[in-house]
Formats: C-alpha cells, sequence, structure tokens
C-alpha cells in the first residue's frame, strides 16, 4: 500500500540551513538562514499553515564559529547538542528527547543509504532517503523525508513531534555533513 503524499516531503538543497521541504501540496517547511553584521547566523524554520502563511516553528542560533549553538522550539531554548546527542550504543546514531517525553534515535540503516528515525520502542517512525539530486521548480531535491503516520504511538504527525523531527533531521544532516 503505498504511503499517502503528505507523508513524504521533497527536501531542496544539500545545505539543510537553507532548503525547503515540500509535497504535491506545496512548501510545508523552510529554513531560512542569515547572517547578522556581527557574523551571527541565525536558521529560522517556519511552517506553512495555509496558502501564504507561515509560522515560525524554530529559531536556531548557531555558535560564532559556525558549528552547534542554541535552539528555541516554540517557548522552549535548548541548546543544539541536546537535540542530536551521540548515542554512545549505536555509533554515529543521535539521540533527543521530543516534546512527548520519549527519546528518539536518528541512525544509519543498516543495508542502504537511509537514515531512520526510531522512537523509543525501536519502532521507525521516520526515514530520510537520500537521493540523486533531482531539478523542480522549487529546487534542487537531495532527499526525501518520510513520516511513517501510523508507527510507533502514531503521533509522528502531530505539529509539536513532526515539528521537532524535521528541526532534529536537520540538524543530523548538518552535523554528518560537517563531521560533528
Amino acid at each position: 500500500m503505498a504511503a499517502p503524499s503528505n507523508e513524504v516531503l521533497s527536501w531542496t538543497s544539500q545545505d539543510p540551513r537553507e532548503s525547503q521541504l515540500f509535497n504535491a501540496w506545496g512548501v510545508v517547511y523552510r529554513f531560512a538562514t542569515v547572517v547578522a553584521p556581527s557574523g551571527q547566523s541565525t536558521t529560522t524554520l517556519w511552517r506553512a499553515v495555509r496558502a501564504n502563511k507561515e509560522d515560525r516553528v524554530a529559531k536556531l542560533e548557531w555558535a560564532s564559529n559556525g558549528g552547534l549553538g542554541r535552539a528555541v522550539i516554540g517557548k522552549n531554548t535548548v541548546p543544539m547538542s541536546d537535540l542530536v546527542r551521540p548515542d554512545p550504543r549505536f555509533p554515529g546514531a543521535r539521540i533527543f528527547n521530543a516534546p512527548d517525553g520519549l527519546t528518539y534515535r536518528w541512525r544509519q540503516s543498516t543495508g542502504s543509504a537511509d537514515v531512520v528515525l526510531e522512537d523509543s520502542a525501536g519502532n521507525i517512525v521516520a526515514v530520510f532517503r537520500p537521493t540523486r539530486p533531482t531539478r523542480y521548480q522549487i529546487g534542487d531535491v537531495y532527499g526525501e523525508l518520510h513520516f511513517l503516520r501510523n508507527a510507533g504511538a502514531a503521533t509522528i504527525m502531530h505539529p509539536p513531534i513532526m515539528d521537532t523531527v524535521t528541526v532534529t533531521a536537520m540538524l543530523y544532516r548538518f552535523c554528518q555533513a560537517f563531521g560533528l
């Protein structure tokens, strides 16, 4: 059975800090990065709520050296490093605590280029799948973010969790790209 199209988001740009995630409906999430005159970089994650209307989901303030800084998600401020903590049980895996109070793990899939997101029970609830660069009107797509609607507790599509998953997927990609 094929997943409904709104569960797969195409992800533009090799640099996840300046990218868009879209489906047949249009752009769902947009990461926009600005550099202040002081040199401070800030990435804002926007979520489309309807045509021509976006809500700010998160603000990521990068460290002065370009590394991980702090994240403001909703009303919560946390070090970015808390959203991509290395998991000592799985080399290369990163864990974070989501708004539902559970711990989730991004890790490389065995036998493919996919990066899977597991809930605390080990259920795969989301997948980032790198793709061959493909040109779309919105931009060149380098991957897909799949949300598995009915996996685990079936809460992955709920906005606070989906937003956090999108932020942590971006941070995971950033850490992988820059060896952090």
